[in-house]
């Protein structure tokens, strides 16, 4: 898809041309979609539970590379699990240790992938409100979230953001936007 929008480019060769350090690794790991999406390993958890407390909140310094290997290559339910025994052994949850042991947009970054882990519909739910919350709008945000998301999980997104907001999506868009802008959004979200 990208290749096609833009001009015959390579995503990857972009990614790598125009950020650094871990994140770039990041970004690349997650492009590559290595993602294991098998069950859940309990030994395995609780290794690399430990393995995240030892390479952040443990000793002075971060490993970045042990934090980017997991996030990227584990399956949800093995993360959850993972992230589970983690609150056991560092006493505070995983992001909040990325909050404290990282900066930047790899924090943002891999706080991301976190917050998708626990509840992606949550996530995409926060981003919307926080697109149209204030004077003016996102509309970047918004706009990539509701044409990317319609065809996948935007039911499910709706449904976090009347439980989270009490206000439907469509409500807020209606409250937010405007003219024919306003009319293919509330066309996207579909009926509340």
């Amino acid at each position: 898809m990208y290749v096609t929008l833009e001009l015959s480019r390579d995503l990857e060769n972009d990614i790598a041309s125009e950020t650094s350090g871990h994140f770039k690794r990041l970004l690349i790991s997650l492009l590559q979609g290595q993602r294991d999406e098998g069950g859940v390993d309990e030994s395995l958890a609780a290794k690399e539970a430990q393995d995240l407390y030892d390479a952040g909140e443990k000793q002075w310094g971060t490993d970045e590379s042990i934090f980017n290997k997991i996030l990227v290559t584990r399956s949800y339910a093995q993360l959850q699990r993972t992230f589970d025994i983690y609150v056991k052994i560092a006493k505070q949850d995983v992001y909040a240790a990325i909050q404290s042991e990282m900066s930047g947009d790899l924090r943002d970054a891999m706080q991301a992938v976190v917050r998708c882990v626990h509840s992606r519909p949550m996530y995409f739910a926060e981003k919307l409100y926080k697109s149209m919350k204030g004077a003016g709008t996102d509309d970047t945000t918004l706009i990539r979230i509701v044409v990317s998301r319609c065809e996948v999980d935007l039911e499910d997104i709706k449904e976090k953001f009347l439980e989270m907001y009490h206000k439907t999506l469509a409500k807020v868009i209606e409250g937010d936007c405007s003219g024919d802008y306003k009319r293919l959004l509330l066309a996207l979200v579909g009926p509340n």
